[in-house]
């Protein structure tokens, strides 16, 4: 192991061309850390953060993750396979490997949590001790790697686990809002709503995200060697903000508001990886859910929240569905600081 002067604010990123990965270093970076990044084709790579310290390597081999790790002290763990392929296969190698890696170093793990480890009957307010009996593959193994990083965490490792509703926002991959709600690429001409009106749902944007990781990670002396902690979001209370927000934003109040094709889901379930496990996931928007974040408030005194009128026109910006937009928003827009915080 290196110097503990030598390893001091150095950060390795799996996942790093992701996007709560890419948010996550990116912030950092304006932070003074020295991110390096592990991927499979680093000359691609370098060219969207030429910036970072780019190691050539595969997140699935333990020697790759061990070597790019050596001299950090914190390890972000925010790689997943593309497009729900192989996850069974991937997901759990990939994060021994990170255990290993941090216990060599000595490292912390920082991992981007979900609500997909919890089962229906943990609704409607979900806390971080709420019990965890999910209904679907992704979330089993979602559980999974939780129980095996409180494992490591009795061995040493510090964790730190910060869990959220769905994702969006500017470069946030897949999730419902760019596969569910709108099309991207087109222009606004209608909603797609995978929920019923008067169902409460829980959404996280993306750079609201990041920063709250970063924030707990700059209060990490203060946690316990396993820390997790919930995000309040986004809560659309009765299943109409959201839309109310886009119709808002996009200035046509009349947008019509389309039910999301259940009925195609399961259709092409069979064939579609995606679509297989959107169609498990449906229970999430049948029942209200929010994610009360008292213990992140009690420790931080705020969490970091963009407005949503603001949060949602970056993202449509960025899903090119204005008609003024032409394509991403720049990255220093995407993470600029939230403008409030809000409260439980």
């Amino acid at each position: 192991m290196t110097d503990n002067l030598d390893k001091a604010r150095t950060v390795l990123v799996l996942g790093a061309t992701g996007g709560i990965g890419s948010a996550v270093a990116r912030g950092l970076s304006q932070r003074g850390w020295k991110v390096r990044a592990l991927n499979r084709n680093v000359a691609k790579a370098a060219q969207k953060a030429p910036a970072y310290e780019w190691i050539a390597g595969d997140a699935m081999k333990r020697l790759d993750v061990r070597a790019a790790a050596e001299g950090v002290e914190l390890i972000v763990h925010a790689v997943n396979p593309p497009g729900y392929r192989n996850w069974g296969k991937l997901v759990l190698p990939m994060l021994d490997n990170t255990i290993a890696a941090a216990k060599a170093e000595g490292a912390r793990i920082l991992l981007p949590g979900t609500i997909y480890n919890f089962g229906p009957d943990a609704f409607p307010a979900l806390t971080e001790d709420s019990p965890q009996h999910p209904h679907t593959d992704k979330g089993i193994i979602r559980k999974e790697m939780e129980l095996r990083l409180k494992a490591a965490s009795e061995g040493g490792v510090g964790v730190i686990i910060l869990r959220a509703g769905d994702f969006f926002g500017p470069d946030a991959a897949n999730n419902w809002f760019s596969q569910g709600l709108v099309k991207p690429g087109k222009p606004l001409s209608a909603i797609s709503y995978p929920g019923r009106k008067g169902i409460a749902h829980q959404w996280a944007y993306l750079p609201d995200v990041a920063e709250t990781m970063i924030r707990l990670v700059e209060r990490a002396t203060d946690l316990p060697a396993f820390a997790v902690y919930h995000m309040r979001g986004f809560i659309d209370d009765d299943g109409t903000k959201m839309i109310s927000a886009i119709r808002r934003v996009a200035g046509q109040q009349r947008i019509p508001v389309r039910a999301f094709p259940w009925w195609l889901v399961t259709l092409t379930s069979p064939f579609v990886p995606l679509f297989r496990e959107l169609r498990k996931m449906r229970y999430l928007w049948r029942k209200p859910l929010q994610m009360p974040n008292d213990k992140l408030l009690t420790l931080l005194g705020e969490e970091p929240h963009t407005p949503i009128d603001e949060a949602v026109a970056k993202t449509l910006k960025s899903l090119a569905c204005l008609p003024q937009a032409t394509g991403h928003i720049g990255a220093d827009e995407a993470l600029a600081p939230a403008t409030m915080a809000v409260s439980s």
